[in-house]
């Protein structure tokens, strides 16, 4: 066990420096989820929580990091969407409020946004989707990268993370690079870390942590569902796009095919602009998230939830959460060692 730990401390030693953590694990940053008390959990559980600042106003952004500096005094960062109207006032609060690290999500960064973020004294992370991305990325000055597969839950993009790991870790290795997207147990993240990757991100596995704060309902849909039952949201038009959001079936997501269709039918036959149907179309999930998280409504709400979803089977504490997953690894080093050392007698 002693050489198993040993290992897995040197495939993840990158990832735990840049987090300033005991282990290499991140938490996904869920809107309505990833809040004070869960990302305090997960810090202080020897992981790396992630504030969700989601459409938070600078003073609510503010309220929050205090509140989740008062529950913890380990390292965690601030999740903040590019395209937030005010986003350079949130990465200002993240410089007055002393945020380690930064996490610019939800669409590329500008090099003046990332610049912001770093001139904070922040670490500044990105998501890179591809090669590509990741390398321009890179000459941008980011600090670490995220690679998130089409497993994951919430906005997806078309590439499976195992993938996404075999283009990108080979030829990234300037900045420590975490994966992320559909991983729920610790072999998974060990053979992601052996292939290279600084860490992993998980947010589904959190989503049934006791100090997480979303409703029984929630928590509930979220234990009886296999793996099949999160799916994409369905586009039912090319000409109005869907940005793909991976989520469980339920009522609101049937009910989100037959609005599409009843909109465009609308925009056929000449009652509103094509502007307007796209806008409606976009608006339907307004606050479906909220409506399920934290209201409990699973059928009129919107369940995002990655597929690893079906390795959610009970409600655990944060720390036993992490605690499994470490083990989890650990035992899949040791029971690869027994066969390596037989052959090495022969």
């Amino acid at each position: 066990m002693e050489k198993a730990r040993q290992r897995l401390e040197h495939l993840w030693r990158r990832g735990r420096e840049f987090l300033g953590t005991d282990y290499a694990i991140m938490g996904g940053a869920m809107s309505w989820i990833s809040e004070r008390n869960l990302v305090a959990a997960i810090s202080n559980g020897g992981g790396f929580g992630v504030l969700a600042c989601g459409s938070m106003t600078p003073a609510l952004l503010a309220e929050e990091i205090r509140a989740t500096q008062e529950l913890t005094l380990r390292p965690f960062g601030v999740n903040l969407i590019t395209l937030h109207p005010q986003l350079e006032a949130l990465i200002d609060v993240c410089g007055e409020m002393e945020v380690g690290h930064v996490v610019l999500a939800g669409g590329l960064p500008t090099g003046a946004a990332i610049k912001r973020a770093k001139d904070t004294g922040a670490k500044v992370i990105c998501f890179a989707p591809a090669v590509v991305l990741a390398k321009k990325l890179l000459r941008s000055g980011v600090d670490a990268l995220v690679i998130e597969g089409t497993e994951a839950g919430g906005h997806i993009g078309p590439v499976a993370t195992s993938v996404l790991a075999q283009e990108i870790l080979p030829v990234i290795d300037a900045v420590p690079v975490f994966a992320a997207g559909g991983i729920g147990r610790g072999e998974a993240i060990l053979s992601l870390l052996e292939m290279g990757a600084a860490g992993c991100q998980l947010g589904t596995r959190f989503v049934c942590a006791t100090e997480c704060i979303a409703h029984p309902n929630f928590k509930r849909a979220f234990i009886r569902a296999a793996a099949r039952d999160a799916v994409p949201s369905v586009q039912v038009d090319l000409q109005f796009p869907v940005i793909p959001v991976r989520a469980l079936g339920n009522n609101a997501t049937r009910r989100f095919v037959e609005f599409q269709m009843e909109v465009i039918a609308r925009f056929r036959a000449g009652e509103i602009e094509q502007k307007e149907a796209q806008l409606q179309i976009e608006h339907f999930w307004a606050g479906a998230l909220k409506r399920a998280v934290i209201d409990g409504d699973i059928e009129n709400g919107s369940l995002m939830a990655g597929q690893s979803v079906g390795l959610v089977t009970r409600e655990q504490p944060t720390v036993d959460i992490l605690a499994e997953l470490v083990e989890q690894a650990l035992a899949a080093l040791v029971a690869r060692e027994g066969p390596v050392s037989t052959l090495a007698r022969c």
